[in-house]
């Protein structure tokens, strides 16, 4: 597949030769946009020559696959940090409420983050990504809250949950496609609708 790296790194020198790769490309993206980003660019700016990055990548959406990924475990971690604070039904909301605004808050401090967004989007090759990495922040979300609410809620919680963090996503690049007082009510109102199916479980 197009989007899979030719291989992963072992050894150390491989390792730096892919950061530097995909430190580049996500400077350029934030510079010029991704469509202005070219493989031979990359290479000539991350020290190496255009062989060197086809050595590891064998399309642009294949670093952009990798660059989503880090971003992903990235995000991982910091939304893992807010559900372990979960420790009871009545921190549930709050809990949503920090995940959306650390979101919104990182995304919109990067341009290139921003960019990045759009392309797995309109990648028809690489949209499975962010449908998958949905479904297994949505599990980490469930995993931990379901068992407080009675056996019979959870299935129906899990498909909520799975709808709240795919929206967020579009909901986040609408409101960055707007002046920032609309913006903040976009991301408010959809606050108003997280709270509202939340509370039918809680």
């Amino acid at each position: 597949m197009a989007t899979e790296p030719r291989r992963r790194p072992k050894q150390e020198r491989s390792r730096e030769r892919i950061d530097a790769i995909l430190a580049t490309t996500m400077r350029l993206i934030g510079e010029k946009g991704i469509d202005a980003v070219t493989m031979k660019e990359v290479g000539a700016l991350a020290g190496g020559p255009i062989a060197t990055v086809y050595h590891y990548f064998p399309s642009k959406s294949a670093i952009l696959a990798m660059l989503y990924e880090r971003f992903s475990e990235e995000s991982r971690g910091r939304f893992g940090a807010i559900i372990a604070g979960i420790n009871g039904l009545s921190d549930v909301t709050a809990a949503a409420d920090r995940m959306l605004d650390d979101y919104y808050a990182r995304v919109a401090a990067d341009p290139a983050i921003q960019d990045l967004q759009n392309a797995i989007q309109a990648d028809k090759a690489l949209q499975h990504l962010d449908i998958a990495e949905t479904r297994h922040q949505a599990k980490m979300f469930c995993d931990h809250v379901a068992p407080m609410l009675q056996a019979e809620q959870r299935e129906a919680f899990g498909r909520v949950v799975f709808l709240i963090f795919q929206l967020a996503g579009g909901v986040v690049r609408l409101a960055l496609t707007q002046d920032e007082a609309e913006g903040r009510r976009t991301i408010d109102d959809y606050r108003s609708i997280i709270h509202t199916q939340l509370r039918v479980f809680l």
